[in-house]
């Protein structure tokens, strides 16, 4: 593939035709995107240009595979750019981004290929009618799919409005790109650096010597803590010093607010140019053009379902206030009132006096791992495939691992990394992402290439890292992305594997989590990583009774992000409003704990701003009724059940090639509904 001295444009000689990181050089990236754009072009026009009639074969399945080279250039930079990032790549990407959107407006706009395209789907769907269409279900899928994709990058606009088009396409992703980079700045910005041994009062010494540990890597003497998931999520959960406990609140939560890394613009930017894409397509709304695609449907069936949620929870989230309140109030011998710095410290204490349980009684049980062999262990219980580290692969970082995944029958599967600890080049949360999907190209099984990136606490000089409760059904949900991708099995890539529906990719992830809470799994890998004794049975106990603490607010929470994306992306005006007014009216039905003046969850909120969840952050709690409704029948038939194990294994090989609520029916045999979910929530 040309240009032998760039390593992104040759063919790989690793094992698998692996990515070979170690080659590859942040200079070679520009112009690896600038060769792979000029070869796509070349496919398109061999496509658009061609004198024989448009078929599904040379237009349809021709422009599917087309892009390949321009794909795997991306796929590796943009996958980078979220976990192994620099301030270089950060400006390659602000270079590059406005000339990948050209490129793709280029296509999508190309009226002679839209002819194309059009005639072979009405030969299918117009004229010969759906009961004489000659293509089977997966190729049908594919046709209405593209046919849609270049309708709603407006192939049927006027030419006037496909000018538009392309200036607000190329704004809006400005935007999202600036909104993402300014988030990891001001995360990477921000550190608490303590230097009296006083202030760590109440923080347990892993999480000591984890800080100390941070501050000499930083050249400082101290204990450095900062915004990163284990960091900030352990201070809240056990610092009994209040005041820092809200100075760190109050970092995290005003993130990316003035300064230089402010998104308040951005955010006017992102919503504003998403309203103009949808009005100019015809719809009055964002939501309105995003959900027509989606199994919701529209916006009041994801408000009815986001209604009957706040019903049905938020009478125990305030009861559950109630109690955190007056334990509070028990424990300093004083009226104080619970403010969000404090609902972590004071919950996790309650739920510790309750249930006689906490993170540091667990997480000694939670070695990553022996936790690594037991989310490994389920996947090869419950379908048969094997995982095998191979150091020979090339890796992008030296924390991050290579397997090779195998089937039952020990043939090759995928190829897995897993990416576990923070660092300043990399984003916070966790994600599933694929350097290489699964597809059949050329008539020969092309097998993907997954990576699970996380943000897990890392071992300190004196102990391996333990993980928490939390952090272990982190992995589990990231993990059942990755067997989304790993077993899928369809011809074309952009029907594989988590190419589905936004409100149906979340089931495979969230179904993993209940496994958690089964003493029949915990027993086979919960083990004390000094002792080897196995998790006590009255410890499982206790997890399994605490299950459901705090279930009200945390619904709650989650039904605050769902209104607040709702909320932006509803508007049927330009919006021109003050955000922290705007994100109080839209979350105030769910408000549990007061609110602090000045903290806002919007100029942060990547998922929905610069993470692919706009008008769809609801899929999280519509993705849990599914997992609810889907992991009962796993319980009626035993949750290591091969049957049910198969089957689910079917829906997940299937992609997006057919219709998710017609695959969720073929498993379960009935639609789902809320039932399950409240009764394993204990609401009913």
């Amino acid at each position: 593939m040309v240009e032998a001295g760039n390593p992104l444009l040759s063919t790989y000689n690793t094992p698998h035709g692996t990515i070979p990181f170690d080659k590859i050089k942040v200079s070679d990236y520009e112009p690896a995107f600038e060769e792979a754009m000029k070869v796509h072009n070349q496919e398109i026009q061999k496509i658009a240009g061609n004198r024989v009639g448009a078929t599904f074969q040379n237009t349809i399945e021709a422009l599917e595979y087309s892009g390949e080279l321009l794909g795997k250039v991306s796929g590796i930079f943009f996958n980078l750019l979220e976990a192994e990032s620099s301030d270089e790549m950060m400006e390659i990407a602000q270079r590059i981004q406005p000339k990948l959107t050209e490129h793709q407006n280029n296509i999508s706009l190309n009226e002679t290929l839209f002819q194309r395209v059009k005639a072979v789907y009405d030969s299918c769907f117009v004229i010969a009618g759906l009961t004489r269409n000659p293509l089977n279900k997966e190729q049908s899928r594919l046709l209405q799919m593209t046919y849609d994709g270049f309708v709603d990058q407006g192939a049927n606009l006027s030419p006037e409005d496909k000018e538009k088009y392309r200036t607000l396409s190329s704004q809006l992703d400005n935007y999202t790109l600036n909104f993402g980079q300014n988030v990891l700045k001001a995360t990477n910005a921000y550190t608490l650096l303590l230097t009296n041994e006083s202030d760590l009062a109440g923080l347990p010494q892993d999480i000591i010597d984890a800080a100390a540990q941070k501050a000499k890597e930083k050249e400082k003497e101290g204990w450095l803590f900062d915004l990163s998931a284990p960091s900030y999520v352990a201070f809240m959960k056990y610092s009994s010093n209040r005041d820092l406990r809200q100075q760190l609140y109050m970092a995290y939560n005003t993130k990316s607010v003035g300064g230089d890394f402010d998104n308040r613009e951005n955010i006017k930017g992102i919503v504003n140019t998403r309203l103009a894409i949808a009005n100019l397509m015809g719809y009055k709304s964002y939501a309105d053009y995003v959900l027509r695609k989606r199994m919701a449907a529209n916006s009041q069936n994801v408000f009815n379902l986001l209604n009957e949620l706040l019903t049905g929870f938020e009478v125990a989230a305030h009861e559950e206030y109630r109690e955190v309140q007056g334990f509070a109030i028990g424990k300093e011998g004083k009226s104080i009132e619970i403010r969000p710095y404090d609902w972590s410290y004071y919950s996790d204490k309650l739920k510790d006096a309750k249930f006689d349980l906490n993170d540091e009684m667990t997480r000694p049980y939670f070695e990553l791992e022996n936790v690594k062999k037991g989310v490994f262990g389920l996947a090869t219980t419950l379908y048969g495939i094997t995982f095998k580290k191979n150091e020979k692969i090339p890796v992008y970082q030296e924390d991050v691992e290579a397997f090779e995944v195998y089937d039952k029958d020990g043939k090759f599967q995928a190829v897995l990394y897993t990416d576990f600890y923070p660092r300043a080049g990399k984003r916070g949360g966790a994600w599933m992402t694929e350097f290489q999907g699964q597809e059949v190209r050329n008539g020969q099984m092309v097998r993907p290439q997954i990576s699970l990136v996380m943000n897990f606490t890392k071992p300190t000089a004196n102990k391996p890292a333990l993980l928490t409760f939390d952090e272990v059904e982190t992995f589990l949900h990231e993990f059942g992305h990755s067997l989304h991708g790993m077993l899928a099995d369809t011809n074309y890539p952009s029907l594989s594997g988590t190419n589905v529906y936004r409100d149906f990719v979340e089931l495979p992830s969230q179904i993993m989590e209940n496994f958690l809470v089964e003493k029949e799994y915990l027993d086979l890998f919960a083990v004390h990583y000094e002792t080897g004794e196995k998790i006590p049975q009255e410890l499982v106990q206790k997890i399994i009774d605490a299950t459901n603490f705090n279930v009200g607010y945390l619904c709650l929470r989650q039904l605050a992000f769902g209104f607040l994306d709702m909320a932006y992306h509803s508007i049927t005006e330009p919006f021109a409003n003050e955000i922290n007014r705007f994100e109080y009216d839209a979350i105030k039905p769910t408000i549990v704990v007061p609110v602090v003046d000045g903290a806002l969850i919007s100029p942060a909120f990547s998922h929905i701003f610069s993470g692919g969840y706009g008008a769809g952050y609801y899929s999280y709690k519509w993705a849990e009724v599914l997992d609810a409704d889907a992991f009962a029948l796993f319980k009626e038939k035993g949750i290591f059940n091969k049957d049910v194990a198969q089957s689910f294994r079917e829906m997940l090989s299937k992609g997006g090639t057919e219709d998710p609520m017609e695959i969720y029916i073929q498993f379960r045999g009935q639609k789902p509904t809320t039932e399950a979910l409240k009764r394993r929530s204990g609401i009913k």
